[in-house]
C-alpha cells in the first residue's frame, strides 16, 4: 500500500502541472484581460469625447483619438504608451507569458498565491472569506443526499419491480430532469415571497440580528435559511445514488452466498442489513469523499447567486468575468490539489471497508 500511495502522490505533480498549462493557456488567449479592463475603466472615465462600450465577454471599447496610441490592446487609442505600459507593470503583463508562468509556479511551491487584481485582499484571504457558505452547502447537502439516497435506494431493491419502485423511479427521473437552478427559481416563487408565501428568507446564510440570538435561535435561523438552498441542491443530486445504491443491492441480492444464508433460516432483515448491506455499499461508501467534494465545488455559482450567498462558487464566477487571474488560478491549484488527494482518499477507503482488495497486487 505505501509504494501505492507514493506513486500516486508522485503522479500529482505531472496531472497538477498539466492542468495548470491548459487553463493559462485558455484564459492567456481570452480577450478582456486585466489590462484591457483597467483600458477600458480609464476611457470610461475620460473627457475629451471619448466613449466607451463594453460587453461582459471582452472589452470592445471605442474611443476618440486624442493622441496617436500604438497598442496591441483594444480601446488603447488615444492613450499614453507610457500609461499603458504602467498597467502592465502593476498587472506583471510586462514580462513575456512563460516567464508569468514559471513565476506562478515558483510562487505556488510556497503557497503564496499572491493577491487580487481587483479585491483589496489576497486570494487566500477571499477563499477563508467565502468558505463558510460552500462548506454549509456542500457538507449538509452531501449528508442529506446519503441519508435519503440510501435507504430509498435499499428499499427499491427489495421492492423491486413493484409499485413503489415504478412510482419512486418515476419521480427520481422527474426530480432529475429539473435542473437546480430552475426548482431553486421556483421554490423562491412559491416559499419566500415571490407570489405565493413567505415562510422562508429570500438571501443570505444568516439574519441581520443573528449575533443577538440564543444558541437555539442561532441553530433555527442558520437552517432557515439553508432550507431552500439544500433543497435546490438536493432535488437532483440524490437521483444517481438512489439507483448506484438499487443496482448494488440487486447485484449482490442474486449472489449465491445470500441464497445460502436465507436456506440457513436467517431472518431477511439479518442478511439484508448483516451480508448484504456490507458488500453493496463498497463503492457508495467509498465514493463519500469525491462526492463531498463534487457537490462542494461544481453547480453552486447560479444556487449561490439566487439565493444571494456569497460562496466560492460567485467568487470563481466574478474573477473569470473580471478576469482577476491570481484569483482564477489559486482557486484552480487549491481545490484541484484537494481533488487529487480526496481521490487518493477515496481508494484507501475503499481498503479500509474491503480489506481483500489489494492495489498491490493490481500493480503486478
Amino acid at each position: 500500500m505505501g509504494t501505492y500511495i507514493l506513486r500516486r502522490l508522485l503522479l500529482m505533480i505531472p496531472t497538477l502541472l498539466g492542468i495548470l498549462i491548459v487553463n493559462f493557456l485558455i484564459v492567456q488567449a481570452a480577450p478582456g484581460g486585466p489590462v484591457e479592463q483597467m483600458i477600458f475603466q480609464l476611457e470610461g472615465h475620460e473627457g475629451g469625447g471619448a466613449t466607451a462600450r463594453f460587453t461582459g465577454g471582452g472589452t470592445d471599447v471605442k474611443a476618440a483619438a486624442v493622441g496617436n496610441g500604438d497598442s496591441a490592446y483594444r480601446g488603447s487609442v488615444g492613450l499614453d504608451p507610457n500609461v499603458i505600459a504602467e498597467i502592465e507593470k502593476m498587472y506583471g503583463f510586462d514580462k513575456p507569458p512563460h516567464e508569468r508562468f514559471f513565476k506562478m509556479l515558483t510562487d505556488y511551491m510556497q503557497f503564496d498565491f499572491g493577491d487580487s487584481f481587483f479585491r483589496d485582499a489576497s486570494v487566500i484571504e477571499l477563499i477563508k472569506e467565502k468558505m463558510p457558505v460552500s462548506i454549509s452547502l456542500g457538507l449538509w447537502s452531501t449528508l442529506l443526499v446519503y441519508m435519503i439516497s440510501i435507504p430509498l435506494g435499499i428499499k427499491k431493491a427489495v421492492h423491486h419491480g413493484d409499485a413503489f419502485d415504478i412510482w419512486s423511479s418515476a419521480a427520481i427521473i422527474i426530480g432529475y430532469a429539473i435542473p437546480g437552478f430552475l426548482f431553486a427559481i421556483l421554490l423562491i416563487v412559491v416559499f419566500a415571497g415571490g407570489s405565493y408565501l413567505e415562510w422562508f428568507p429570500l438571501r443570505g446564510l444568516t439574519s441581520p440580528n443573528f449575533d443577538e440570538l440564543s444558541l437555539v435561535g442561532k441553530i433555527k435561523d442558520y437552517f432557515w435559511h439553508l432550507a431552500l438552498p439544500l433543497l435546490a441542491y438536493t432535488i437532483g443530486g440524490f437521483a444517481t445514488l438512489t439507483m448506484l445504491t438499487k443496482n448494488s443491492f440487486l447485484d449482490e441480492i442474486n449472489k449465491q452466498y445470500v441464497q445460502t444464508a436465507r436456506a440457513k433460516g436467517l431472518d431477511e432483515q439479518k442478511v439484508l442489513y448483516g451480508h448484504v448491506f456490507r458488500n453493496a455499499m463498497l463503492i457508495i461508501i467509498s465514493g463519500f469523499p469525491a462526492a463531498f467534494i463534487s457537490i462542494f465545488f461544481t453547480g453552486s455559482m447560479l444556487i449561490e447567486v439566487i439565493f444571494s450567498l456569497d460562496g466560492i462558487g460567485l467568487l470563481g464566477f466574478e474573477s473569470v468575468m473580471n478576469r482577476d487571474y491570481p484569483v482564477i488560478f489559486g482557486t484552480l491549484f487549491i481545490f484541484t490539489l484537494i481533488g487529487l488527494f480526496v481521490k487518493l482518499l477515496s481508494d484507501l477507503v475503499y481498503v479500509w471497508v474491503d480489506p481483500r482488495i489489494h492495489f498491490e497486487s493490481q500493480e503486478a
